[in-house]
C-alpha cells in the first residue's frame, strides 16, 4: 500500500519532467543528497538548443562530437524555402493523398514542421551506412559555402549536397552523427505521439545512432535492436566472420507508442458458410522432432482431396492424429485451397474468436511482436530482384525488399496512417505501403482496404554514368522511385483486383522561396532593381506555387483536394472546402471579395498587390469582418 507523502508538491521534479518531455535529449543524471541517482537538466545543452547561434564553452556532455552544437543550431536555423508543385510527374494529382517530395532532406524536414507536425504514426529511414565507401550529406554547419567547397570538395559544380566520407577523415564519426542528429531532432516534431521510428543501420555507426537516438527521443523510449539476416555467409571475408547481418533500430516517440501495440488486434476473417462467427488460423507445426513426438509423426490426409500432408521429421504436427479428427470434425483444420484469400501450403487450425476471448481475457488481441523477423521478409538479393523485376535492370543497389518494411508497417500503424521515408531511395517504402493497402482490402471478403498514406523524400542525386540506371535512363535516384512507384502501384492492382488502394503520388521539388528578396540597405538599391521591385514574388512563379507555399505556411497538409475556379475574371482556388481560399490576381473587384467572404473560409489569403493601395486593404477588412467575422485574411 502506498504510503501519503503528506508533503506539498515537487515542482522542481514535475518542471524537470516537462522539460523531458520536450527536449528528451537534455537531460542528464546526478546524485542526489542520498547518493542515489536522480534526474538533472543539462542547462549547457538546453541554452544551445533555444539559441540560433553556436554557443562557447565546453561541450562536457557524456557523448558529444566534434560539430555538436552546430548541428543542433542547424536543426533550429530557418530557411527561406519552398516546395513547388510539379504535376506533370506525378500520378493521379487530383485524388491521390501521397507524396513525393525532391530535395534535401533536412531542408524538407524543416518546411513540413508545421503542415505534419504529430501527424506522422511510423517513420522509416535507411540513411548511408557511413562505411567509408559511400556518401553522406554534407550539411554546412560551421565553414562558410566557400570553405566547405575549398577543403572537402563536398559540392560538386551542380551543388549536390553529398560527399564521399572516407576513414582518412579527421571528422570521419563526427561528420555522420552531424549528419543524422539534425534530421533526427526535426523527424520526432512529425512523428504523433503514439508514434514509432525504425532506422536500417549496420555495424559501423550502429553505437553512434542508438546514442543520438537516446538524446532525441529518450533511452526511456528505446523499443528494440532487430537484427536482420541481409545475405547467406560469405568465405572471402575479413577475418573470417561473414557479416551477414544489419540491425533495425526502433525508438517510440512516448510511451503512449507502447499502449499503442499492446492493443493491435488479431486479424479474423468472416467467410459466407461462417457470417457472424469470425476466426483466424494458425501454425499446425511444432518445432520438435519425430523422435521427441512419436504421436504427432503422422501424415494428414484431406478428406475431401485425398491429397496427403507427411509430417516433417524435424518439426512434427503440434497434435496427435486422434486429436486431428476430433478437429476436422468440429471444423477447425483448414486445408490449402479452403479460402482463396488464405495463401497456405500446409493444414492450418482455425481458432474461433469467442474461444480467444474467453482464452486471453484481459490480454485478448495484444499480439507479441518479436525481434525475431518472419523468414518471409527477404534479404538484400531479394530485394535487388524485386528491382530488376520492376525495372528491367539492377538499376539501384542494395534496396531493402518491401516484404521486410511491409512486415514493420504491419506491426505499427492502423489501415489509415501516415509514414514517413526521408531518405526514400528506390522507394520501397512506398512499394511496401501499396502492398499492405492491397492486402489489407483482400483479407477479408468485402473487407476495408487499407487507407495508409505515404510521403517520400529524397535528394536527386545524379546516377554514376557508368551505372546501369543511367544507362536505362534514369538521370538521377528521384527518376528511379517515382518510376518504381508507377510501376508497382500497376503491378499490385493487377494482383489485387478488388482493391481500391491509392497508387498515385504528388510530385513537390525543394526550391528557393517564392518570394523576392526586397530587403536591401537603402545604399544597395540601383537602378537595375527597380523592375524587380515591381512584385515581391518571383515571376517565374504560378498561382499553384503560390497556393502551396501558402499551406506551408498556415501549417496545411499537401494531401488534400481543392478545385480552381473563375470568378469575375478572376481565379480562386479553394482547398479541402473551404479551410483556406486564395486569390493572386492582380486587382481583385469587390464582388471576388465578397464572394471569397460569403464562403466564410477558415482562412483567405491574396497578394500584396491584389489591391490598389491602404484604402483598399482596409475595405477588404471591413468586408471580411462584416460576413466573415471568424476568417483569418492574410496577404503575401
Amino acid at each position: 500500500m502506498d504510503k501519503m507523502k503528506m508533503e506539498s508538491i515537487d515542482l522542481t521534479t514535475q518542471n524537470v519532467e516537462k522539460i523531458g518531455a520536450l527536449f528528451p535529449n537534455c537531460i542528464t543524471e546526478t546524485i542526489n543528497e542520498n547518493g542515489t541517482p536522480k534526474k538533472a537538466i543539462n542547462f549547457e545543452l538546453l541554452r544551445q538548443i533555444l539559441s540560433k547561434d553556436v554557443l562557447d564553452g565546453d561541450e562536457a556532455y557524456e557523448f558529444t562530437w566534434v560539430g555538436k552544437k552546430a548541428s543542433i543550431v542547424e536543426a533550429n536555423r530557418p530557411i527561406r524555402k519552398t516546395l513547388r508543385p510539379c504535376t506533370e510527374g506525378s500520378v493521379n494529382w487530383d485524388d491521390t493523398e501521397n507524396l513525393y517530395i525532391e530535395g534535401d532532406n533536412l531542408e524538407v524536414l524543416k518546411l513540413l514542421q508545421e503542415s505534419y507536425l504529430g501527424k506522422v504514426k511510423m517513420i522509416y529511414i535507411d540513411p548511408p551506412y557511413n562505411t567509408g565507401n559511400d556518401f553522406i550529406y554534407a550539411d554546412n554547419f560551421t565553414r562558410s559555402q566557400e570553405v566547405e567547397n575549398e577543403q572537402m570538395g563536398m559540392y560538386d559544380e551542380n551543388e549536390n549536397r553529398l560527399f564521399k566520407n572516407t576513414n582518412t577523415n579527421g571528422r570521419f564519426h563526427s561528420d555522420w552523427c552531424s549528419m543524422i542528429y539534425p534530421r533526427l531532432m526535426l523527424a520526432r516534431n512529425l512523428l504523433s505521439d503514439d508514434g514509432v521510428v525504425f532506422i536500417s543501420i549496420d555495424d559501423n555507426e550502429v553505437q553512434n545512432l542508438i546514442k543520438c537516438c537516446s538524446e532525441v527521443f529518450g533511452e526511456n523510449n528505446f523499443v528494440a535492436q532487430i537484427p536482420w539476416r541481409k545475405r547467406t555467409a560469405k568465405s572471402d571475408v575479413p577475418f573470417g566472420i561473414s557479416q551477414d547481418y544489419e540491425f533495425i533500430i526502433c525508438f517510440a516517440k512516448s510511451s503512449r507508442y507502447f499502449a499503442s501495440v499492446e492493443g493491435k488486434g488479431r486479424k479474423y476473417y468472416e467467410t459466407p458458410d461462417f457470417v457472424g462467427r469470425p476466426w483466424r488460423v494458425h501454425d499446425l507445426t511444432k518445432q520438435t522432432t519425430a523422435s521427441e513426438r512419436p504421436n504427432s509423426f503422422f501424415s494428414i490426409v484431406n478428406p475431401k482431396t485425398n491429397e496427403e500432408y507427411p509430417a516433417n521429421p524435424n518439426r512434427t504436427w503440434a497434435i496427435t492424429e486422434e486429436t486431428f479428427r476430433t478437429y476436422y470434425e468440429e471444423n477447425r483444420i483448414v486445408f490449402p485451397g479452403d479460402y482463396d484469400f488464405l495463401n497456405i501450403k500446409r493444414p492450418v487450425l482455425r481458432y474461433w474468436k469467442e474461444d480467444d476471448i474467453k482464452k486471453a481475457g484481459d490480454r485478448f488481441g495484444r499480439v507479441a511482436v518479436s525481434t525475431k523477423l518472419p523468414d518471409n521478409t527477404g534479404m538484400s538479393q531479394d530485394g535487388t530482384k524485386e528491382i530488376m523485376d520492376l525495372l528491367g535492370a539492377k538499376v539501384f543497389s542494395f534496396p531493402k525488399p518491401s516484404e521486410l518494411i511491409k512486415y514493420l508497417i504491419s506491426t505499427s500503424t492502423e489501415s489509415d496512417n501516415l509514414i514517413l521515408d526521408f531518405f526514400s531511395g528506390s522507394a520501397t517504402t512506398a512499394h511496401a505501403v501499396m502492398q499492405l493497402n492491397a492486402e489489407d482490402g483482400d483479407a477479408l471478403r468485402g473487407g476495408t482496404t487499407g487507407h495508409r498514406k505515404f510521403i517520400m523524400v529524397q535528394l536527386p542525386e545524379p546516377c554514376d554514368e557508368k551505372s546501369e540506371a543511367y544507362k536505362a535512363g534514369y538521370k538521377n535516384i528521384c527518376e528511379i522511385g517515382k518510376e518504381r512507384i508507377r510501376r508497382a502501384a500497376k503491378k499490385i492492382a493487377a494482383e489485387h483486383p478488388d482493391a481500391d488502394f491509392d497508387g498515385g503520388f504528388r510530385v513537390f521539388k525543394l526550391d528557393e522561396s517564392n518570394m523576392n528578396d526586397v530587403y536591401y540597405a537603402a545604399g544597395d538599391y540601383t537602378q537595375n532593381m527597380l523592375s524587380m521591385m515591381e512584385s515581391n514574388i518571383k515571376s517565374d512563379r504560378t498561382s499553384l506555387d503560390l497556393l502551396f507555399g501558402c499551406l506551408l505556411e498556415w501549417g496545411l497538409p499537401l494531401s488534400l483536394p481543392y478545385t480552381s475556379e473563375q470568378i469575375d475574371g478572376c481565379t480562386v482556388h479553394n482547398y479541402n472546402d473551404g479551410d483556406l481560399i486564395a486569390c493572386f490576381d492582380e486587382n481583385v473587384p469587390d464582388s471576388v471579395i465578397k464572394e471569397i467572404a460569403r464562403r466564410q473560409p477558415l482562412r483567405a489569403v491574396f497578394r500584396d498587390s491584389s489591391f490598389n493601395g491602404s484604402p483598399a486593404k482596409i475595405n477588404v477588412g471591413e468586408i471580411f469582418k462584416m460576413l466573415a467575422p471568424d476568417t483569418r485574411v492574410k496577404v503575401i
